[in-house]
């Protein structure tokens, strides 16, 4: 029995050959685009607590892993005391509180004198709406439209009667207006800590006369959703856009990090969410022109599916949420992922569209957001449109709510996020516009479907409206995708967690080996220096996390006693209870256990990964469990950590409580589920299983590691993951950097990215990838595959099904031909040019990292 995907011909694809179009097998990579790409990075998160000077102290540590560059987040300007940075105040500065310009150029030089660059988080698309810190915006708010800031800003100044709405009242103006204070001498107004500026000559006026004359409209919060007039990131209008497409502001917003390129201080960038953009590829050309092309380029860039970055833009790939994906779906068990999902249905009884089938709940959960949270943004486009239809005498009688209908409908069947000029026909199908058609009554009104597409795909013209409606249907389309799926969607439908991932699909969870090496082939010819990645500052569980939680797809029966068995302890309602004892099985090795004061007992197997002990002491499986101890995965006990992701997860699903809207009784409810159920004493049976799935949640944490550093692609170490590291959902995952205790998965980091430094030529862009297959019963539960002829990687998956099918027993795997170094001990030879068995491959661990001998 061969495995799935063997029997590919083993064709050289050679620089020659176009990009797309070519047959799987041998891969050679085609020329990168960055001229000077990095062989791995490692993601530092930036903040008061870890600023430049701290970063420089650790890079000692950092070059001896074996990475190229060092990963910073945001380093420009940020509101003061930002754990993140990326609520940009000043493009022109690099932020005081993390060391300034000087503590920067002092980390690079530190960080050269290691061999290792730096590689940039950089924001285009917005900034705080912060005052008085964001000084462009105060300009603007002080002196209208006629300031030269006004172009910095998308704002829809006609649709606020000549004024920019700031929705930061916690009440209507009335309810507070005695809080109001004119400081005449500062010429500002005050509500409590807040300060506006106020119009010159207006200081002396009356109050409510003061107020009208201002260029601005201090509001409730509340009318945010429906009244905001201007552009914002995702509902966020603490996060104002920035018009990065005029070339001034452009120019005035990159001055800085420009320069920091032309000094050699940055060496690579990372884009911030360009779906945010008016136009991703002329702002990505812009860049490059901007930087002469010399520095290595990758997108925030989710990709749905079989959807394909587009080939014109002049980047060296993603970010690499793409390949968590198809990483994690090889450890995904699919028939035992749609065992869950029954078990799922029968257990906590979603209705279908609010968490029963997923996309029946991603379609509800889209109209809920493009309905009530993108209101003010549906708004815009159908003023826009209407504008469009009024000026052409074929496009009018389009009444305004039929127009504000198509747009809504379009938008929710959008099913990537964001269409693009190029391909625009491929996203908004017509087959997309005749569903939308059919949510109207009356067919002739549903003719306002065909206009608003045609606005979209750019059909009606280049005038000015045209041009703003195409622009801000695909932004909004990707803020609606953003809120619907990852912000929404994912909290409500939770058969597995493990596939609840930025970019991830959890209604196909599984990837199969075929799937995964098409990939890898194709970035190896397409994009052979884009980035990898399994954990980051986003993702809602780190990988380590789910890799424990992926291992329930092999035992949905083991699941469903271990339901059984912690039925006395009552939750709220049935999706919560689901969602918190996954959540609370991945989190089984951290804080020696999940349970409160050590309910768990430190028996989480990937504790015992990172070689802690099983009693439960801090020196064992807390230590040894986590990245470097708690405070390194989340900075606190598991109950509070536990806890404070379960609230979150709730009031995302907006089911039963909102963070706009808070339940209080359910809450509290929930908080006492888990504080006496996963994370306290009603957790014990949770020990239990978690035992006996230590061993195959090994080779998950083992196994994905060792694809995401041996890949094509430039692997993103995230801060602390190069031993095991259990974090959840931000705040928790965005604690301040701490060295980690090694452990077995420290070992293998290590040495793959030594052997990444060794040989540049295997792993970079002339680097060639070929799937090797196993032969024999167990086949499938090897994936293998060969780099450059030089470096054999092979990792174990579904070690659970492979145990209770007997094992490696008659499969075995051909090495080409020569000797081979076994790289994580050093002194193991197997010789190639035959089949191998596999149980000897796998003899000392469930992966195997192979080095040409000579």
């Amino acid at each position: 029995m061969r495995a799935a995907g063997a029997g590919r011909p083993n064709e050289v694809i050679g620089r020659g050959e176009e990009r797309r179009g070519a047959r799987a097998g041998t891969y050679v990579s085609m020329t990168s685009h960055a001229p000077s790409s990095p062989l791995a990075t490692y993601r530092l998160q930036l903040q008061p607590a870890f600023p430049f000077g701290a970063a420089a102290e650790a890079v000692p540590y950092l070059a001896s892993l074996g990475v190229t560059h060092l990963h910073l987040s945001p380093v420009l300007e940020a509101v003061p005391g930002s754990a993140h940075g990326y609520d940009v105040t000043d493009h022109g500065r690099v932020r005081e509180e993390l060391g300034g310009e000087a503590g920067l150029r002092e980390l690079a030089r530190t960080a050269r004198t290691h061999g290792l660059g730096l590689v940039v988080d950089l924001v285009p698309n917005h900034m705080a709406a912060a005052l008085p810190h964001n000084r462009a915006l105060w300009e603007m708010l002080r002196d209208g439209p006629s300031s030269p800031y006004a172009r910095w800003f998308d704002v829809d100044w006609e649709a606020g009667g000549g004024k920019v709405l700031l929705p930061v009242l916690p009440a209507r103006l009335g309810d507070v207006l005695d809080d109001l204070r004119v400081d005449a001498e500062a010429g500002v107004l005050r509500y409590g800590e807040q300060v506006f500026p106020l119009r010159a000559g207006t200081a002396g006026l009356p109050l409510a006369e003061l107020l009208d004359a201002q260029w601005y409209r201090p509001a409730w919060w509340r009318l945010a959703r429906t009244e905001l007039n201007y552009r914002r990131f995702f509902t966020i209008s603490d996060l104002i856009g920035v018009r990065v497409e005029d070339p001034e502001v452009f120019e005035a917003t990159h001055a800085k990090i420009l320069e920091l390129v032309r000094d050699g201080v940055v060496e690579g960038l990372r884009i911030d969410h360009p779906d945010g953009l008016a136009d991703p590829e002329a702002y990505l050309h812009a860049l490059d022109r901007a930087t002469g092309g010399a520095c290595w380029t990758v997108v925030e860039k989710i990709l749905t599916g079989d959807e394909r970055l587009p080939a014109g833009w002049p980047v060296a790939g993603t970010t690499g949420y793409d390949a968590l994906r198809r990483v994690d779906g090889l450890f995904v068990d699919g028939a035992g992922a749609a065992e869950l999902e029954a078990l799922y249905r029968r257990f906590a009884a979603p209705p279908g569209d609010r968490g029963g089938h997923w996309a029946a709940t991603a379609r509800r959960a889209a109209y809920k957001v493009v309905t009530h949270e993108l209101a003010a943004e549906v708004a815009y486009l159908t003023r826009t449109a209407a504008r469009v239809c009024a000026a052409d005498p074929r496009l009018r009688d389009h009444a305004p709510w039929a127009l504000r209908a198509a747009v809504r409908e379009l938008l929710i069947r959008v099913p990537v996020y964001r269409p693009y000029r190029i391909g625009g026909e491929d996203v908004l199908t017509g087959e997309a516009a005749a569903e939308a058609r059919a949510a109207f009554a009356v067919p002739e009104e549903a003719a306002a479907v065909d206009v608003v597409r045609d606005l979209a795909l750019g059909r009606l013209g280049e005038g000015p409206d045209a041009a703003a409606f195409r622009a801000r249907f695909a932004q909004t389309a990707s803020a609606l995708r953003a809120k619907s799926v990852e912000d929404t969607a994912f909290y409500r439908y939770v058969p597995l967690l493990s596939a609840n991932e930025v970019g991830g699909d959890p209604g196909r969870p599984a990837v199969d080996p075929a799937e995964f090496h098409a990939y890898c082939a194709r970035i190896a010819r397409d994009w052979p220096a884009t980035g990898t990645v399994l954990s980051t500052h986003d993702t809602k569980r780190s990988a380590d996390v789910r890799a424990r939680i992926a291992v329930l797809s092999e035992c949905p029966g083991r699941w469903a006693k271990l339901l059984g068995d912690v039925a006395r302890v009552a939750a709220p309602d049935g999706q919560l209870a689901w969602a918190a004892w996954q959540t609370a099985l991945g989190l089984c090795g951290a804080d020696g256990g999940a349970g409160a004061g050590g309910g768990v007992g430190g028996v989480g197997g990937v504790g015992r990964v990172g070689g802690g002990s099983a009693d439960g002491s801090p020196a064992g499986g807390a230590a040894g469990g986590t990245a470097g101890g708690t405070e390194a995965a989340g900075g606190g006990p598991v109950e509070g950590r536990l806890g404070g992701a379960l609230l979150k997860a709730v009031r995302e699903a907006g089911l039963h409580t909102s963070w706009t809207e808070p339940h209080e009784a359910y809450e509290a409810a929930a908080a006492r589920f888990v504080a006496g159920g996963p994370a306290g004493p009603g957790a014990h049976p949770l020990a239990e299983l978690a035992r006996e799935l230590d061993p195959h949640v090994r080779a998950n944490v083992l196994g994905a590691a060792l694809l995401h550093l041996t890949m094509p692609g430039v692997p993103d170490l995230y801060q602390g993951t190069e031993a095991v590291y259990e974090a959840l959902v931000d705040p928790d995952n965005r604690a301040p950097f701490r060295r980690v205790r090694p452990d077995e998965k420290t070992a293998v980091t290590r040495a793959a990215l030594r052997l990444r430094r060794r040989h540049p030529e295997v792993f970079g862009a002339s680097g060639t990838y070929t799937p090797l297959a196993a032969d024999g019963p167990a086949a499938g539960h090897c994936v293998a595959f060969l780099r450059a002829d030089r470096v054999v990687t092979a990792v174990t998956r579904l070690s659970l099904r492979l145990a209770e099918a007997g094992g490696w027993a008659g499969t075995a795997l051909t090495l080409p031909g020569g000797r081979w170094v076994d790289v994580l001990d050093g002194s193991r030879i197997l010789d190639g040019g035959r089949p191998v068995a596999v149980a000897e491959i796998f003899a000392e661990r469930p992966v195997a990292l192979l080095s040409r001998a000579g």
